[in-house]
């Protein structure tokens, strides 16, 4: 499928996670370590828009469900290769390869992108409602995850999941 960004958009991406353990725990001591940095470098990188985030400055405690261990990050990028190159040029594909360690395996999609018009900030639920949408009805050249990007620069350098 050829993903093309629609004129005057972002591409907003979710991504959940169930943790391993309480996130104050020291299973999950590597992973809260490096937020705050991974994040630094996230709103330091070219084509960066916006991320969720509470007072705490990520979004860990953004509870969406009676799950204490499910989280979620959210975020806008100008283009789907700005978002590349932070998620696998970055320090983050370092942590990205350990999330084995900290998340419990994944029974359906945990990641979508979509396109969002320039300027909107989604919101939770609607992210939620995208990858609802994904794990229903499969991808399209509006939902989609890593798998649907054949043509990116970086395709050959990433793994999906």
């Amino acid at each position: 499928m050829l993903i093309v960004q629609p004129a005057n958009t972002h591409i907003a991406q979710l991504n959940v996670g169930r943790a391993v353990d309480v996130l104050d725990g020291p299973r999950m001591a590597g992973f809260i370590g490096a937020l705050d940095r991974v994040n630094a470098i996230a709103e330091r990188s070219p084509g960066f828009v916006w991320r969720l985030q509470s007072d705490a400055g990520n979004a860990t405690d953004i509870k969406l469900t009676d799950d204490p261990l499910f989280i979620i990050n959210l975020s806008v990028w100008e283009t789907q290769a700005d978002l590349e190159r932070f998620v696998w040029q970055t320090v983050h594909k370092r942590f990205y390869d350990q999330k084995a360690k900290w998340f419990e395996p994944h029974a359906d999609a945990h990641f979508v992108m979509w396109w969002v018009a320039a300027g909107h900030r989604p919101s939770a639920q609607e992210a939620l409602v995208k990858l609802d949408a994904l794990r229903a009805d499969g991808p399209s050249p509006d939902i989609f995850g890593w798998e649907s990007i054949v043509d990116g620069e970086l395709a050959g350098a990433r793994a999906c999941g």
